[in-house]
């Protein structure tokens, strides 16, 4: 029957009646019967016929039968519960990731790129209920996944991202934010938030990091900024070899923090500072509960009762020691 339930469990306290019953049949044995006095028991014979000695199973009848009504009325019961869930308060999230050949710098293993893909995409995996977006930027900016609930589809976008030259390399932080913008500007979510990973300074691009910032707060888009290298030297990459590979040498980190601590204040954001992998795994979780989503979830209970049986097995019994005890045992002495 699976897992059975009782709707009523405390009548299987009336269990404690059964020795009760067993008891009282027993003192009563006797007078359940005709007794018949004679002088002499000589000319009758000693053994018992079969219908005598199963007259005792008429009160196990009934012990039965009234074990299998407590059953009954205890009301035992399967239950198939299905779950549904729902989200009340959604939150749509871009995030804007800087491209530019200076992620590849090694400072975060094993470089910040491979880092950070790492992190958003465990970040992803904890939003099962939010949409997300994907914009990438170097000088410019495209997206490359507009804001969807398929996490699939953002996990394989973030897993795609390296260094090309698709885009002109330095940082235009004010386009990467502004494509992000856009992506958001016409949501309906209950919040929209965007989540911009820089590691250099604002050096490209024609749209002004502070304009962008003015038309994020306009459409009530948070943005939450990011830092990413440590403080001091770094391996960066300055040149490719013949072989195709890039050359390293410690060069400066340069970030512009007040540029990114303006944008996050002016959107109600916050900025961070990612000096190492597990501080950017931090951050991300930070985030992660700074922007909490209300999830309804619904419980719909399937009940299959199981008490039926039981009663029409009481009947039945009641039936049969009823009929055996005005029939068959009647006239026994």
């Amino acid at each position: 029957m699976g897992k059975v339930t009782f709707l009523n469990p405390e009548f299987f306290w009336l269990f404690l009646l059964i020795p009760i019953a067993i008891a009282w049949l027993y003192l009563k044995r006797n007078q359940s019967s005709t007794t018949l006095k004679i002088s002499s028991l000589k000319g009758f014979g000693s053994n018992k016929s079969f219908l005598a000695r199963l007259r005792p199973f008429l009160d196990v009848l009934r012990l039965l039968a009234l074990s299998s009504l407590i059953i009954a009325m205890a009301r035992p019961r399967t239950v198939d519960v299905s779950n549904k869930t729902k989200t009340t308060k959604g939150i749509d999230i871009v995030m804007a990731v800087d491209v530019s050949g200076s992620m590849l710098a090694k400072d975060l293993k094993p470089n910040r790129m491979e880092a950070l893909k790492r992190v958003a995409a465990d970040f992803v995996e904890q939003r099962p209920n939010d949409r997300i977006g994907l914009v990438v930027y170097a000088s410019e900016a495209y997206t490359k996944t507009p804001v969807t609930s398929d996490k699939a589809v953002i996990e394989d976008a973030i897993n795609s991202i390296k260094y090309d030259n698709v885009l002109k390399d330095g940082t235009g932080i004010g386009m990467g934010l502004a494509t992000a913008v856009n992506r958001l500007k016409d949501s309906k979510a209950k919040s929209k938030v965007i989540i911009l990973l820089t590691d250099g300074v604002n050096n490209g691009g024609f749209i002004e990091p502070e304009t962008a910032a003015d038309i994020a707060k306009q459409y009530g888009i948070k943005v939450y900024t990011i830092g990413i290298g440590t403080n001091g030297m770094a391996e960066f990459p300055y040149a490719i070899a013949p072989n195709g590979q890039f050359l390293f040498q410690m060069m400066q980190v340069e970030i512009d923090e007040q540029l990114l601590r303006s944008i996050a204040r002016k959107t109600d954001g916050k900025y961070f500072r990612a000096t190492s992998n597990s501080k950017l795994a931090e951050i991300y979780e930070s985030i992660n509960k700074l922007e909490t989503t209300e999830i309804e979830e619904l419980k719909f209970y399937d009940y299959d009762e199981k008490f039926r049986p039981f009663v029409w097995l009481t009947v039945l019994l009641l039936l049969v020691e009823i009929g055996l005890r005005n029939t068959v045992y009647r006239s026994f002495i």
